[in-house]
């Protein structure tokens, strides 16, 4: 089992996020995971700066720390080939550290370019073909591709690695879980659910399995709480909500009846080990094997000594 941290892009400007990461690698933690975001979830936040810049410096500023995006949208922010591009540099770059996680995306960060956001079918089908189009550059030599939703003209990656950059593909559900093993190398998600990785296995997915386990860490439980209600009360809304909403100002609105028995039923909350640990049992016991810490309390220092000191251990021993 590998054990990573979640650099919240929302919440910390690009100098402290770099700064965190090298906190991170000197406390323990095997990688570090990044939103690739446009606009933060809550005003408040204040936060949103460009993930493959940070990510780039923080594999100048490591030397074991693996990186991955968590995740980025290839298709419309970005197209496809501006992604291989990215992610076959910074695996460069990072001496084959880096991981290419890739998702759905939200409307939050999508719909800047003035191109819309599609449909739930159509976020299905473009994530497909952008991963194809991916897949073939990373091949070498010259591409081209012709699909429904996105094309490619006569395009090579002149600087690619050896052994390009693994993918891991955020995954839902059957559908979603079947793109992961067919044109993914890993799995990506942020619930504890064993049927996604049933699916998974199903369609002939083999590779790491990425999960994200929401925790809120301080001296004491009424800070830890009051933290995520300022900050990450929006993760409560769920799927349907945080994929569709267009700016900060509606998720502080559609959030605004979150409570606190709504954190405690979603985050691992305070300062005992043995909450956070039950939290990531569950994780484990569904078939997760990379592990990423996303803690909303106030105190990121605070919370990486205390992985170091009291967590990662018991968290490395549930393998």
């Amino acid at each position: 089992m590998q054990i990573g941290y979640k650099l919240a892009a929302e919440g910390y400007g690009p100098q402290e996020m770099i700064r965190q990461a090298v906190r991170a690698e000197q406390a323990g933690f095997d990688f570090v995971e990044m939103s690739d975001h446009f606009h933060p979830w809550l005003e408040t936040q204040g936060h949103s700066s460009f993930a493959w810049s940070v990510l780039a410096a923080n594999a100048a500023k490591t030397s074991t720390l693996g990186l991955a995006t968590g995740v980025t949208r290839p298709t419309v922010r970005y197209h496809p080939a501006i992604v291989a591009q990215a992610a076959a540099t910074l695996a460069l770059v990072s001496d084959g550290r880096f991981t290419l996680g890739v998702g759905a995306g939200e409307r939050l960060n999508e719909h800047v370019v003035g191109q819309g956001f599609p449909s739930v079918r159509g976020r299905h089908e473009r994530p497909r073909e952008a991963l194809e189009i991916i897949r073939l550059l990373f091949r070498g030599g010259w591409q081209s591709y012709d699909g429904r939703h996105l094309r490619l003209e006569d395009a090579r990656l002149f600087d690619l690695p050896e052994t390009p950059p693994p993918i891991a593909v955020a995954a839902s559900g059957a559908e979603s879980a079947t793109m992961a093993a067919e044109l993914g190398d890993g799995l990506f998600v942020t619930e504890p659910k064993s049927s996604v990785v049933e699916h998974y296995r199903a369609a002939g997915g083999s590779g790491p399995r990425y999960a994200e386990v929401p925790m809120a860490w301080a001296p004491d439980e009424k800070t830890a709480v009051q933290a995520v209600l300022e900050t990450s009360r929006w993760m409560v809304t769920g799927w349907k909500v945080m994929s569709e909403l267009p700016n900060p100002v509606n998720f502080d609105a559609a959030s605004a009846h979150v409570e606190e028995h709504h954190v405690r039923e979603l985050f691992a909350i305070g300062p005992d080990p043995a909450v956070h640990v039950e939290a990531v049992r569950r994780y484990v016991e569904a078939g997760y094997d990379h592990i990423v810490l996303q803690n909303s309390g106030p105190d990121p220092d605070g919370f990486l000594d205390f992985f170091a000191t009291d967590l990662a251990g018991r968290l490395r021993a549930l393998a």
